[in-house]
């Protein structure tokens, strides 16, 4: 039995997603955009609205449609996961959830 150093045992890849917002007085637009290793992308967005009687925070609008774009782009994630595993197995996977 061949025992593993920690160098062999490990590889450290890092993702960074970039995030955009456009605002109004009512309403919050976020875009997020990933880049993966193999030079794909994958963008998603969400979307945020104030109700008229609340006070206009803007931190919060971002924090919403932030968190419903990041939320997209992992179910876009996961989609293009089970594709994946089905074009190299050759047959219907389960789906990721």
């Amino acid at each position: 039995m061949t025992q593993m150093t920690a160098t062999q045992a490990r590889t450290t890849v890092g993702w960074h997603v970039e995030m955009e917002f456009q605002e109004d007085d009512h309403r919050t637009r976020a875009a997020a955009l990933l880049r993966l290793p193999d030079g794909s992308e994958v963008r998603a967005h969400g979307y945020a609205s104030r109700h008229p009687s609340d006070s206009n925070q803007p931190r919060v609008g971002e924090e919403v449609a932030g968190a419903r774009a990041l939320n997209e782009l992992a179910m876009q994630l996961l989609t293009k996961a089970h594709d994946e595993i089905d074009a190299a197995s050759g047959r219907t996977s389960h789906a990721l959830r």
